[in-house]
């Protein structure tokens, strides 16, 4: 607890039980559905900053059944703070429902009854796929800030491997929101022999200025706070980690994901009744909004990793398909797959006009391509708030291909 200049002792929120250092998952812990598959054993898995890992696990969770020729698998693949858990209930292993919850499934938009749907925990992430958290081959003690520098490439790649190890040399389809937009046209440039469509949603061909600035600001935030000690904090007690940078980090995010219209409906100016005093206003009072933010922060500090946060954020302001390939239009010359292009108009993060751009670089190619735009007052979120909008279209295209 700090005194501030104004003589009123201030913390940040902190409700209920005490913070791990990490919100991690370990192998101490209960896989859930999690299935893994490890490579690099034998010879390193080359990274596209030019260093290389070792002993590379990906954790990974199915739906439906693959058919005898592997003709229907599907690959979702997530978003910043996302993981392999995109649908089934919270339970063991699995502290919060699937993001994706209500779109995959039997009789769902997409469709396990037809359809068998993989999606991975990204390299570089923290709930069971080798990232910054995981024991360092040589020593056996967490990454920390010695984990290379990762890139979309590289998380499309060791998917390459996944997809090996289950025998799918072509994807009915690769789906993903915002990061997971970004692997999906990674996955359409990279391996156009290996991807049947694509549905980028709410994403880019390359992160603009305003988003790499997003994300800075987000991750000075993180390493301003002292706890994080350079990266080097997994050893750290209950509550002595680096919670409270972290939890700041998501609130800025937070405000990115949503709309301005959203947050009035929602909260307008109200206190939170727990701030309202028979003896008036007080400095450290807060707003609806406030708790909203302090929630999402709260919810982000148990369920993952800062050092993930920091090495995904980076990967992402990383992210342009036109790098090392003659610019983008060059680069999505080389996608041969119809693209189901999804937009939402009130995206603050991502605007629309970097979907309408996307389409352009590919439309006219196949007649099935197409761009969609989602109404939506919530903003960035909305693909996955809205998800009954965004799951019809998804449907309607994977009928074509």
């Amino acid at each position: 607890m700090t005194t501030p200049s104004f003589g009123v002792p201030y913390a940040p929120p902190h409700p209920g039980a005490p913070y791990p250092a990490t919100g991690a998952w370990n192998t101490s812990q209960s896989a859930g559905h999690r299935q893994f598959h490890t490579f690099a054993i034998d010879r390193p898995f080359s990274l596209d900053g030019g260093a290389a890992l070792r002993d590379v696990t990906i954790a990974f969770e199915t739906w439906g059944t693959l058919n005898a020729d592997a003709s229907n698998a599907v690959l979702v693949c997530h978003a910043w703070t996302g993981d392999s858990h995109v649908a089934g209930p919270a339970g063991e292993g699995h502290p919060t429902p699937g993001w994706w919850e209500g779109v995959i499934g039997p009789g769902g938009f997409i469709d396990t009854n037809e359809l068998f749907v993989v999606c991975a925990n990204v390299l570089g992430g923290c709930q069971g796929s080798t990232g910054p958290a995981s024991p360092h081959p040589v020593d056996g003690k967490p990454y920390g800030l010695r984990f290379p520098v990762i890139t979309i490439r590289d998380m499309v790649r060791a998917q390459v491997h996944l997809a090996d190890h289950l025998g799918v040399r072509r994807w009915r389809s690769v789906i993903g929101g915002s990061m997971g937009g970004m692997q999906a046209l990674e996955w359409a440039v990279t391996y156009p022999e290996r991807v049947a469509s694509v549905v980028p949603i709410a994403t880019c061909i390359e992160s603009s200025a305003q988003q790499i600035a997003w994300g800075a600001i987000g991750r000075r935030a993180l390493q301003m706070d002292p706890a994080w000690n350079g990266g080097a904090y997994y050893d750290a007690a209950p509550d002595e980690g680096p919670w409270r940078g972290l939890a700041v980090a998501r609130m800025i995010a937070q405000v990115t994901f949503r709309t301005d219209n959203a947050f009035n409906e929602r909260f307008g100016r109200d206190l939170s009744e727990a701030n309202i005093h028979d003896d008036g206003l007080h400095f450290f009072d807060r707003f609806e909004v406030e708790r909203y933010l302090d929630h999402h922060g709260d919810k982000l500090v148990r369920r993952f990793d800062a050092n993930s946060y920091l090495f995904i954020g980076k990967a992402m302001d990383l992210h342009d398909v036109g790098r090392s390939r003659g610019g983008a239009t060059n680069a999505m010359k080389r996608i041969t797959a119809p693209v189901l292009t999804i937009g939402i108009d009130s995206d603050i993060l991502y605007p629309a006009y970097q979907q309408q751009t996307l389409h352009g670089l590919v439309s006219g190619k196949d007649p099935r391509t197409r761009y969609v735009e989602i109404s939506s007052p919530e903003g960035h979120d909305a693909f996955l708030i809205d998800s009954h909008a965004v799951g019809r279209e998804i449907t309607s295209f994977l009928s074509q291909v």
